[in-house]
């Protein structure tokens, strides 16, 4: 039996389907080259944005078609439909798209032991020169009311970076935001089961983890026992016996970052030198539409206390235009923001109602030719910024994790420094992994070059 994935959206859709590829190996399936000659396909779905969900809905589309074909030849596929927009969609879907066998929602992934088995022994049973019914499906499963719960493990097999799922869902309810609604209220992952995923990663060579969660600042476990800057001491202390010696994590909301985090960040050196720190907007009243829970001074100041706490540390955001009721000077108020932040770089993009939300349905909508024109000027002003950051920085002596052969020369290595900048040197597959030395030497685009690298005291 063979399987085939496809992933959209956020990191936590990266690991969770990380980990149903565990379940898979431990089954005895094997990875297939493509949906197309696979036994069973899994789409991995996003509701963040329309755009996301649309993608996923074409995809869905195609592989009804493949599957089509293939029953028409006395070959099944199962088809199964994963994520957040699952969890929307629910039962939705499987009148949308016959096709679909299965929808397993985040709350659901328990029932994917039971597919696969159902799955696999649907598919035995089945005779090569039996009559197929277009629209025949597979076994139904049912484990009864889902209830989320966190997998064991979530590593890739031979990858050196690896994501740690330390909570799930968010009680923040953005006015803007689907992911509440789809991946429910904030649960917190048992200390002792994060620790322990660090030591196995650690023990297959991971050399980098990011933690990650909705709102990953928000971790608390067994009614404030351990908070998120407590989770962090934890953590550094066993990824450095278990060998791991990067640390990341995502997604902070603003609201939910605490001086004893950054304190925390700031006294294990393994916590590296970026921070992805969502604003969205720089308008107060824009903000307090959003729900967001905090106010533009309360960022900046936020901004101050990191900066002051990990000099030279770089921090990264996303910005949404184009919110109902926003005026020329809620933007104006947005550029005005990152004329004093100088992000790094920031993820950029302009309003698009989702059905669900509180603010689908909010008076003030902004025109669509407005929106595109606001959001260019954001990232125009943004291109300027990452332009001069980067300069500044050409000289400076760095750092580096091996991830990878350039796409566009196989003899030279893409790197990463601990502020999250890319980096390309000459270099040979068998540095893959390692972590470097090197001085960055000039800029193609945003991406920096160096002329050589020595590799640090054990790779």
């Amino acid at each position: 039996m063979t399987y085939f994935f496809e992933t959209y959206g956020c990191q936590m859709n990266s690991a969770e389907s990380a980990a149903l590829l565990l379940v898979c190996r431990e089954k005895g399936w094997a990875a297939a080259p493509d949906g197309e000659n696979a036994n069973l396909v899994l789409i991995n779905t996003c509701s963040v944005r329309n755009t996301a969900e649309q993608r996923a809905l074409g995809r869905i589309a195609m592989y009804a078609g493949v599957k089509k074909k293939r029953l028409a030849a006395g070959r099944n596929l199962a088809l199964v439909v994963a994520g957040c927009m699952a969890q929307r969609m629910g039962e939705k879907l499987r009148e949308k798209f016959p096709a679909v066998d299965y929808v397993m929602g985040t709350a659901s992934r328990s029932t994917f032991p039971l597919i696969l088995d159902a799955v696999g022994k649907a598919l035995r049973d089945e005779s090569p020169d039996r009559s197929v019914d277009p629209g025949r499906g597979f076994p139904d499963v049912n484990s009864g009311e889902p209830a989320f719960a966190f997998s064991p493990a979530h590593l890739e097999e031979g990858r050196f970076r690896s994501f740690v799922p330390v909570m799930h869902g968010c009680d923040s309810f953005c006015s803007y935001c689907i992911v509440p609604y789809v991946r429910g209220r904030e649960v917190s992952r048992d200390p002792q089961m994060i620790a322990e995923e660090i030591r196995l990663v650690g023990e297959r060579g991971v050399r980098e983890i990011t933690l990650l969660g909705q709102n990953v600042n928000s971790y608390n476990w067994n009614g404030g026992e351990l908070d998120f800057a407590g989770l962090l001491g934890l953590v550094a202390a066993e990824a450095e016996k278990s060998g791991v010696r990067w640390l990341r994590f995502l997604s902070a909301n603003p609201k939910d970052f605490s001086g004893r985090t950054i304190r925390a960040m700031a006294e294990h050196p393994g916590f590296c030198r970026h921070l992805h720190l969502c604003v969205q907007h720089g308008s107060d009243g824009i903000l307090a539409t959003m729900n967001r829970g905090y106010t533009r001074e309360r960022y900046l100041a936020l901004v101050r206390e990191i900066r002051a706490a990990m000099p030279g540390i770089s921090l990264s955001t996303d910005i949404l235009v184009g919110f109902p009721g926003e005026t020329e000077g809620d933007l104006e108020e947005v550029l005005s923001l990152m004329d004093e932040v100088r992000f790094l770089y920031a993820y950029t993009y302009h309003y698009n109602p989702m059905e669900g939300t509180a603010a689908c349905d909010m008076p003030g909508r902004v025109a669509e030719e407005v929106k595109r024109e606001r959001l260019s000027r954001v990232i125009a002003l943004q291109k300027k910024h990452t332009a001069a950051l980067l300069k500044e920085r050409i000289g400076a002596r760095e750092t580096v994790l091996i991830e990878g052969i350039s796409r566009k020369n196989a003899d030279e290595l893409v790197t990463r420094t601990e502020r999250d900048e890319m980096v390309v040197v000459p270099g040979s597959a068998s540095m893959i992994g390692s972590f470097a030395e090197l001085t960055l030497s000039g800029l193609r685009g945003n991406t920096f070059r160096a002329k050589e690298f020595t590799l640090c005291p054990g790779g």
